[in-house]
């Protein structure tokens, strides 16, 4: 059989057996994370809680999230990515559905923490898991395959929410109690799925061929001859100016995203009156677009070759939207910048993760990937920590919609100059 032969038989085969997987549980990790955007449309006002109760809660999942990235990281490299993932998803199911008997500012925050320090290491491990099983050049559709369920579970859970609000009362529990418990046992279902489905390494499974096994280490070892890093000491790779600014990106576009999207259903709510399963049929249709989106940008990206421009475009569309957001109330307009945000947003983040596993070593790459991700976490605590309270101080979104346009915009300028840099260095080779 020729490589090309090789090739496509040895990489449909991982597709089918391992992106819907890992799509399915990444899709339930962000459905897990996001839901209190729904859930605070009656929690908020049943609870008592202000703005900044709310952002400081809703950040605090990112601040343990970050603090265990690495650590978690470099355990699922030691024993394994079924085992660790599939810990990471039973607790974390446990948990979500745990949110349902908060009832206090200070149970909310802890157990956002909690939901945070369980999900620890699930999308960078996820990341490293991929670099395992796809060549560099297969990457970004391979890794926009999965994140694409992010969009989707989106769409699901806003197809989804109104409903379960509306259950508000059925066995003396609240619409939004409803909300966690039944949106937090699939994590714990697809625990079971993950550990008796995954494999570890291409080595261990029976439906690869050894002519395809052969390919596939061979394709894997070229592309780690060609990258930079140090395969002795991975913890330098963290003082690379490139991952620095990767770091930044990261930190700008994670933390504005999720303090738009935390607070989203309640932005859209107040402009146009709508009830919440109208505001959810609204975000549905943006995370349908969104997932389209993102396939459509990681087959151009692949195409042509192209990386830096096809996140900054949408990244540049994005900040756009929130300026226009940031002057206006009028309800097409805010429909039309939620929407843009979300397909910009999920069209921009599916490729940037696209970059760190062609720089780093693949010993690097699990403490790479994980400093990336984690690093760029704080943001997710910080700014929605400072946004409710520009809420509460303000009285109206206006001002941290203001700041976050300019943070996707400087996210963007970023990464035009990393484009520029790697242009010089490949003319000077």
């Amino acid at each position: 059989m020729s490589d090309e032969n090789l090739a496509r038989s040895a990489l449909r085969k991982i597709a089918w057996r391992l992106l819907p997987l890992i799509a399915i549980g990444y899709g339930i990790a962000y459905m897990d994370r996001v839901n209190i955007s729904f859930a605070a449309l009656q929690m908020n006002r049943d609870l008592g809680f202000s703005a900044t109760v709310y952002g400081l809660g809703g950040g605090l999942f990112f601040l343990s999230y970050a603090a265990l990235e690495v650590p978690s990281n470099m355990i699922l490299a030691r024993v394994g990515a079924r085992l660790w993932i599939t810990r990471i998803m039973l607790t974390w199911g446990v948990i979500a559905m745990g949110m349902a008997f908060v009832q206090t500012p200070w149970q909310f925050y802890t157990m956002r923490f909690l939901l945070g320090a369980a999900e620890a290491g699930f999308f960078p491990g996820v990341l490293y898991y991929v670099t395992l099983w796809f060549p560099e050049a297969h990457r970004a559709r391979a890794i926009t395959r999965f994140y694409f369920a992010v969009p989707l579970s989106a769409a699901l859970m806003g197809t989804v929410a109104g409903s379960l609000l509306g259950l508000h009362g059925l066995a003396g529990l609240a619409g939004w109690q409803w909300l966690f418990l039944v949106q937090g046992a699939p994590a714990v279902l697809m625990s079971a799925v993950i550990f008796f489905a995954l494999p570890d390494r291409p080595e261990a499974v029976k439906w690869l061929t050894a002519a395809e096994k052969t390919w596939l280490s061979v394709r894997l070892a070229a592309d780690a001859a060609g990258r930079r890093g140090d395969s002795h000491n991975p913890f330098r790779a963290l003082l690379d100016p490139t991952i620095a600014a990767l770091v930044a990106v990261n930190f700008l576009v994670l933390g504005s995203g999720y303090a738009f999207t935390l607070s989203a259903p309640q932005i859209v709510k107040d402009a146009t009156g709508f009830d919440a399963a109208t505001v959810g049929y609204i975000a549905a249709a943006g995370g349908l677009a969104g997932a389209a989106a993102m396939l459509i940008n990681g087959w151009l990206s692949d195409r042509t070759g192209e990386r830096h421009l096809f996140v900054v475009a949408p990244l540049l569309a994005v900040g756009a939207a929130m300026a226009v957001l940031s002057l206006t109330d009028l309800p097409a307009a805010v429909i039309a910048g939620y929407l843009i945000y979300t397909v910009g947003n999920f069209a921009a983040m599916g490729l940037f993760w696209t970059t760190p596993g062609a720089i780093l070593h693949p010993r690097s790459a699990a403490v790479g990937v994980a400093a990336i991700n984690s690093l760029g976490q704080i943001g997710s605590f910080v700014i929605p920590s400072l946004w409710g309270v520009a809420k509460d101080q303000t009285g109206t979104y206006h001002a941290g919609l203001a700041v976050v346009a300019i943070n996707f915009t400087l996210a963007a300028l970023i990464l035009l100059g990393l484009r520029a840099r790697a242009k010089r260095v490949a003319l000077a080779a």
